[in-house]
């Protein structure tokens, strides 16, 4: 969840937030009000709980109303960098995921409660799923009459053309659970079939449209998860006649109640009302708003001085993945009436710094990395107390199996590093003077963050050099398997409550390829055995057992990243703006639930 990837907490899926060290004396010694009044690790267990799969009745429209919403204006969004892909297919980072919220629809979704539970429920399906021959075959049933933004009533050679259209080589950036789960080849999926844009369809063994409304998928193993799977942003519809393929990224078609009017590379992006989206088939989206204007190149530094201000188009403005910059927190937190108009959440993001190893070969020094990371000042550059705290782990507390005493690293007793164990190991190593090539993304708080590391590592007797990387390209650039770099820092968060979706993309070798989330290349016998293994289990808690003595070993025995920071969202909105709650779903505000009070 792919920010972060949700991407995969791209996951992945990016909380960034800019500003300087002026929060990082204040906000650790409880004298400035703010420590302890951010979200704790009690509430992120409470988002490990396992998603409820719905009824037919839950999965009928329309959503429950929004208490004191009103219907029309304009709504702000302020946004740091472009989208890096508007085709569905494409989609797996935050930033992208919250705006598919808006325009696109797949076969299930979530509802969320008050408490930010959640129960994966019908989109364009009329329920979750049916299961039958224990788990590896689904079936699904359409709502009728769904229309796309031309009127087109969406079918099942829709739902098909969409699955399909992700064997395609031109699909790079999107979700692969479901093609790999289908073919059971892994990361080679393609190998077997090549996309539908040559006039072939997936056997029918594999994947079937037996009339208009019937979508049947065909598993070689059960695939429990599923419906959570065809929930996230990449599995969103694209209708098969209006498929331009690559042309797709800048002219998408949507099924959602907003649909893009214009669409400025680099700029801004404009949504305005679907006309043939029906609130009586949708389960989970509003129409409150007359539409969104989406305006990039503005920093979290900006965001929060803009709205904070609450003048003019700021008074209706929301952030998408920007957060309350740093500088500007002890001045938010201390003011009552702004503090009325933000949110907070924990986030399922692990920050974790990521040892090529290709290139960096001897654990010893993957080791004095790991204990040389100043983790406190890193995330106090990220937003302070509320911006995150110190990571034990590199499995995050939203994740079933999470072990909170799991310290390999003294990260309890030495959060900012332990410089003088980090120098024995170099020494040790014969690695002092080594260089280390330090590849980070281009916005300030990375920057920021990078000087802090440079000088820790430089204290162990390492040769920095730093590589100063676009954050619009950031993942497409680290994710290649040459990349030339030897560390780099990544965010990834589970795409739903389960460590499924967080070892097998990051620590499968099967899954090192250009593109792939393996972005340490850990190539593990041990490793890649336990992943298969795991994932035949299908009890929820003996898997979650098995994914935390992975984890143990993969910290302890291998080291592929280090592990720094867990993040949270703390952001603010214009005091018109109502409706506002966090989303478990998308780790930021909802969305799909605001309005504009006049």
């Amino acid at each position: 969840m792919s920010i972060l990837r949700s991407r995969r907490a791209r996951t992945a899926v990016v909380a960034v937030a800019a500003g300087a060290l002026a929060l990082a004396g204040c906000s650790d010694n409880g004298n400035s009000g703010t420590q302890g009044k951010s979200k704790s690790k009690k509430e992120a267990a409470a988002q490990s709980a396992a998603v409820k799969l719905g009824t037919a009745q839950d999965s009928t429209g329309p959503a429950a109303e929004v208490k004191g919403a009103r219907s029309g204006g304009t709504m702000q969004v302020y946004q740091e960098t472009d989208f890096s892909h508007l085709d569905p297919g494409q989609i797996y980072v935050s930033d992208g995921g919250l705006l598919s919220k808006l325009i696109y629809r797949g076969l299930t979704t979530y509802k969320e409660d008050a408490k930010g539970g959640l129960t994966v429920v019908g989109d364009l399906a009329t329920d979750p799923g049916k299961a039958s021959d224990g788990g590896k075959t689904w079936t699904y049933t359409l709502k009728s009459g769904v229309k796309d933004e031309t009127g087109h009533v969406i079918d099942s050679a829709d739902v098909r053309h969409t699955i399909e259209r992700l064997y395609d080589p031109f699909i790079t950036d999107g979700p692969s659970y479901v093609q790999q789960w289908l073919s059971g080849l892994g990361t080679t999926y393609r190998d077997a079939y090549a996309g539908p844009f040559k006039g072939k369809h997936l056997p029918d063994s594999v994947l079937s449209t037996p009339d208009d409304k019937t979508i049947v998928f065909h598993f070689e193993n059960a695939q429990p998860d599923l419906p959570q799977a065809l929930a996230m942003a990449g599995y969103s519809l694209v209708p098969e006649k209006t498929d331009t393929k690559a042309k797709y990224d800048t002219k998408p078609v949507a099924v959602g109640p907003y649909k893009i009017s214009e669409f400025k590379a680099g700029k801004s992006v404009k949504l305005v009302k679907n006309a043939n989206w029906d609130a009586a088939t949708d389960p989970m989206r509003h129409q409150y708003v007359d539409g969104f204007d989406i305006e990039v190149n503005h920093d979290d530094e900006d965001q929060t001085k803009t709205i904070l201000a609450d003048r003019g188009d700021a008074k209706n403005a929301v952030m998408f993945t920007g957060q309350v910059a740093t500088t500007q927190v002890q001045k938010v937190v201390s003011d009552a009436a702004a503090m009325k108009r933000t949110i907070q959440g924990y986030a399922p993001y692990v920050w974790q710094m990521n040892f090529n190893m290709d290139r960096l070969k001897d654990k010893k020094i993957r080791d004095a990395i790991t204990y040389a990371m100043p983790a406190t000042s890193v995330y106090k550059a990220d937003g302070g107390a509320y911006g995150g705290e110190v990571a034990n782990s590199l499995m995050s507390p939203t994740t079933p199996g999470y072990q909170k005493d799991f310290d390999p690293f003294n990260r309890s007793k030495k959060p900012n590093g332990d410089i003088a164990k980090a120098k024995q190991l170099i020494e040790e190593a014969g690695a002092k003077g080594k260089k280390i090539v330090y590849a980070y993304a281009n916005i300030p708080v990375r920057q920021q963050q990078a000087v802090l590391i440079e000088n820790a590592l430089e204290k162990i007797g390492l040769d920095v050099q730093k590589k100063e990387i676009d954050s619009a390209t950031w993942y497409e650039q680290v994710g290649k398997v040459k990349n030339g770099y030897d560390i780099y820092m990544t965010g990834w968060g589970q795409d739903w409550a389960s460590a499924n979706t967080v070892f097998p993309p990051l620590y499968d070798g099967k899954q090192i390829q250009d593109g792939a989330s393996n972005y340490a290349h850990i190539n593990d016998d041990h490793v890649n055995s336990e992943i298969q293994r795991i994932q035949q289990i299908t009890d929820s808690a003996e898997s979650a057992k098995a994914w935390t003595a992975l984890n143990q070993y993969i910290s302890e025995k291998v080291n592929p990243a280090a592990p720094i920071y867990y993040t949270k969202v703390f952001q603010i909105a214009g005091s018109n703006v109502g409706g506002l709650r966090y989303s478990t779903v998308t780790s930021y505000t909802d969305v799909t639930q605001v309005y504009l009070k006049s």
